[in-house]
């Protein structure tokens, strides 16, 4: 399991199997490739439901909205420390 938080405070735990998931390896192909729309099955795959509501939560602005780019900042830095191994 990675646990860890994000440079915004996040925490977060990913099982192993999350990451070790073809079908997330795709959606994130996807996402890299410009389909913003796979943002939310990456989230749903690597965090599960519950887990996302709180990140969304954690990056809802002033004003309500879930700004697509902090939660793609959050992706990232999650995804970096799956690549080390810690966070």
């Amino acid at each position: 399991m990675l646990k860890g938080a994000t440079s915004s405070g996040f925490e977060y735990e990913i099982v192993d199997e999350a990451l070790d998931n073809m079908e997330l390896i795709d959606a994130l192909a996807e996402l890299d490739s410009g389909k913003r729309l796979y943002i939310s099955r990456v989230l749903t795959m690597m965090l599960g439901e519950e887990q996302k509501k709180r990140l969304y939560e954690h990056c809802r602005n002033e004003n309500g909205i879930v700004q697509v780019t902090s939660i793609e900042k959050e992706i990232l830095d999650m995804l970096k420390a799956s690549e080390t191994g810690k966070n």
